[in-house]
């Protein structure tokens, strides 16, 4: 078969097929031409003619349906893949296609799961309604933060930080990416300690609090320690989804633990800075979405990230929009945030987020307390329709947040 035999701009998509959405530079051939080597790679073609192909294979061929610029659109038979195998649709719609050399680029921008496909996986456990649910609160964005310096702190002194940003008002603190369990600061010591310190923050404070620890590791390992934090009484984890991998990520949701698995994406750049080459993150946020987590980072288009406005909120909505009945997941907003930044991202992304600062509460020139009471200032000012100055006349920990980090 050759390339352009993939390319059928009358064909109409049928509800059980998987749609990808692409962008690509072709090298010497025509864009017609590229579309279908894209088709036929990542279905049932190759680069020549062959003698082991059959009719009946045929009809399970990627179709090419649409051609604009460089923007593309290809149709995915459902048979194609196996039902509740993200690796295997992975490889197949992001897999040998990045090396094709008949491309200078290739970029998947969007993927659409048909709902067959979409419930062969157990997709989130708890959701936005079930965190807030947990966490009790029903209305407002939650406050989290990020235990800073992000590596180094002896365990007693991270548990001590992460007690002040709870009484402060935080109501989530997790471990940064990369701490895991070093000589410094031991996993299990970790989780027993610092959740010793959120329930004398909960006994404080009347609130409920959550410690979020990262359990990424090799699977079994990831396991063993997500268990661990359940036989604590822990109420979350953290999972760095895109190192450990989707298989990791899927094994944990389908243990079926009674934890909300908070899902931090280092690493996604890798795949999605280029806008013209790589994996958006709006596909990374609908596969895990589908696979299980209930929270995603997703960027914050006002902080230290690289992503604009709208790639923010196409993040969002790719959790929060309806998606076969799957439930919605709560995005995260993380990167560079302080209180001054409060009002914008509120604006951009609406009260269904975690609003997650880690300097912009630690850095605070009256600590970590204070640092916390101003976040929560600063929520409490947009809840109330106030500007930030306005409530900061009563609220010096705000007042001090606005002058330390200027206009």
């Amino acid at each position: 078969m050759r390339y352009l035999d993939f390319v059928d701009p009358s064909y109409r998509p049928s509800e059980e097929d998987l749609i990808c959405d692409f962008y690509l530079e072709p090298l010497d051939m025509s864009i017609e031409e590229a579309a279908g080597a894209v088709a036929a790679e990542s279905s049932i073609g190759t680069w020549t003619e062959l003698t082991t192909l059959r009719r009946y294979v045929e009809r399970l061929r990627a179709t090419v349906f649409y051609v604009k610029g460089n923007h593309i659109r290809v149709a995915y038979p459902l048979e194609l893949f196996e039902p509740g195998n993200m690796p295997n649709l992975l490889s197949s719609v992001a897999g040998n296609i990045f090396g094709l050399g008949a491309l200078r680029r290739l970029r998947l921008n969007d993927i659409h799961l048909p709902e067959a496909l979409v419930r062969s996986f157990r997709g989130p456990r708890y959701g936005i309604e079930g965190v807030r649910r947990l966490l009790r609160v029903s209305e407002r964005p939650l406050v989290g933060t990020i235990i800073k310096p992000k590596l180094g702190l002896r365990t007693e002194d991270h548990a001590r930080v992460a007690y002040d940003a709870w009484v402060g008002g935080c109501d989530l603190v997790k471990d940064d990416e990369n701490l895991s369990s070093q000589s410094f600061n031991r996993f299990e010591d970790r989780v027993v300690e610092s959740l010793e310190m959120r329930d004398r923050a909960e006994e404080e404070t009347g609130e409920r609090k959550a410690y979020l620890p990262n359990v990424t590791a090799e699977t079994r390992e990831m396991l063993r320690r997500a268990e661990f934090v359940e036989e604590h009484g822990g109420r979350y984890v953290m999972v760095d989804i895109l190192t450990c991998g989707f298989s990791a990520l899927q094994t944990l949701r389908e243990r079926d633990l009674g934890l909300i698995i908070h899902a931090h994406r280092a690493g996604h750049a890798a795949f999605t800075k280029d806008p013209r080459h790589g994996i958006s993150m709006r596909v990374i946020a609908k596969l895990a979405r589908v696979v299980g987590v209930d929270q995603l980072h997703v960027g914050t288009a006002v902080g230290k990230m690289s992503e604009g406005r709208e790639e923010v909120t196409e993040n969002a909505e790719a959790l929060r929009g309806e998606m076969h009945g799957l439930k919605p997941v709560l995005p995260v907003a993380s990167g560079g945030l302080h209180p001054r930044l409060v009002p914008a991202l509120m604006e951009i992304l609406g009260r269904d987020i975690v609003i997650q600062a880690g300097g912009g509460i630690h850095g605070h020139p009256d600590g970590t307390v204070s640092g916390a009471r101003a976040m929560r200032q600063a929520v409490e000012a947009v809840m109330q329709g106030l500007s930030l100055e306005e409530y900061a006349e009563e609220h010096g920990e705000l007042r001090r947040a606005l002058e330390r980090w200027g206009s």
